[in-house]
């Protein structure tokens, strides 16, 4: 098959992260890949080297952002339809909203079946009343004309499906994939965070990670970790990421007291996770919404449980007992963080459970593996 795939950027996001996983092993498989992107923005890490090493054609188009422009939008899409009219592909494959709008109006009236992959959605706390409405128009009419939806989660499924995108028959659920069985035989003897942060071994340490946008509610994590460390005063705090919050967040810290802000480190991206992960103790997230985010299978794959708001597909990786612990408010996670953070064997044991459920549910291999059928089974469909 001729896979194009298209995605706003290859930043250290999971939707990069997942094509990192699962396009190599399909061109092994003798597939032929090229991947239509645009450019990260600044902080967000870049990943097209890494894909690039192991021969995946990346085609950077210029404009290609997440904002929406319409002008430039329409310079995008001719581009795009004149890339994919010369090259003949089997299979379109897009990725979150503005890629996905792109990519689908270049693509109509091509021979190839088309693909669209929510890694979660924009619809709920990102735009106003109004441009939400709109934007979920947008999507039910390209639902319509797209031969296969597909969810990360079941839980980004189930709100698809009451928005009223499109209909739980056309939506496919599909896990994302990521390095678990490499991130499982990392040790802390690779992971250089700690040194990096100044911290010995026997310090608690407390990761956010992904990038610092409004959707993460990182004022809400800073506080749970407040909260938190009034019963752990050994206890610090890592955002690893970057992103328009960052500002935000460093005016937060500067109104906490000097012992607080002590304690809260913001480090930026870190691309490897072999050298960040390991040397968490425990995973935090307090977004608004999420689908399934990458970043938390990858920590479980370290043995690293989460405590997380119950939202999008959370629930189906961070099981309260087995894999970590649930907070639906700032003062229930920081109620989870302290059950994990004064429970040495408690930690453990949800971090072996957090690491058996992404190897069963989230190894690349297997992930290339439902991809590919996923594709064939599309090309096999009367049209």
């Amino acid at each position: 098959m001729r896979i194009a795939r298209i995605l706003t950027r290859l930043n250290l996001g999971g939707p990069a992260r997942q094509v990192l996983e699962s396009d190599p092993r399909l061109q092994e498989r003798g597939h032929e890949m090229r991947v239509f992107c645009g450019s990260p923005e600044e902080g967000e890490g870049d990943l097209s080297p890494l894909l690039e090493a192991q021969g995946i054609s990346v085609q950077r188009v210029a404009g290609l952002t997440r904002a929406i422009h319409p002008w430039q939008d329409l310079q995008v899409t001719r581009f795009l339809r004149s890339e994919l009219q010369a090259w003949g592909p089997d299979i379109v494959h897009t990725h979150a909203s503005k890629a996905g709008w792109v990519g689908r109006i270049a693509a109509r009236g091509l021979r190839a079946r088309m693909l669209h992959t929510f890694h979660g959605h924009v619809f709920d706390g990102h735009f106003s009343p109004p441009k939400t409405a709109l934007l979920v128009f947008i999507e039910r009419l390209l639902a319509r004309r797209t031969d296969q939806i597909v969810a990360v989660s079941h839980g980004t499924r189930r709100e698809l499906v009451a928005l009223g995108v499109a209909p739980e028959s056309r939506i496919h659920m599909l896990y994302g994939g990521a390095d678990v069985t490499g991130l499982a035989g990392a040790t802390s003897v690779q992971a250089k965070l700690r040194g990096a942060l100044g911290l010995g071994q026997d310090a608690l340490l407390i990761g956010v990670l992904g990038r610092l946008a409004p959707i993460k509610c990182t004022p809400c994590a800073l506080r749970a970790f407040e909260i938190a460390r009034r019963e752990l005063p050994g206890a610090f705090l890592v955002f690893i990421g970057d992103g328009p919050d960052r500002l935000r967040l460093e005016q937060d810290l500067e109104k906490c007291a000097p012992e607080l802000k002590a304690c809260v480190f913001l480090v930026g991206p870190w691309g490897n996770m072999a050298h960040m992960l390991p040397d968490l103790d425990i995973l935090l997230s307090a977004s608004h919404h999420e689908g399934l985010p990458i970043s938390m299978v990858e920590a479980g794959a370290c043995c690293v449980p989460s405590v997380a708001t119950p939202v999008g597909g959370v629930r189906e990786f961070v099981i309260p007992g087995q894999t970590g612990f649930i907070g639906d408010s700032v003062e229930t996670l920081a109620e989870g963080l302290v059950a994990l953070g004064s429970d040495g064997d408690l930690r453990r044991a949800l971090g072996k459970g957090a690491q058996a459920l992404a190897l069963e549910q989230h190894g690349g291999e297997a992930f290339a593996d439902r991809l590919e059928m996923l594709y064939m089974e599309l090309l096999e469909r009367t049209p």
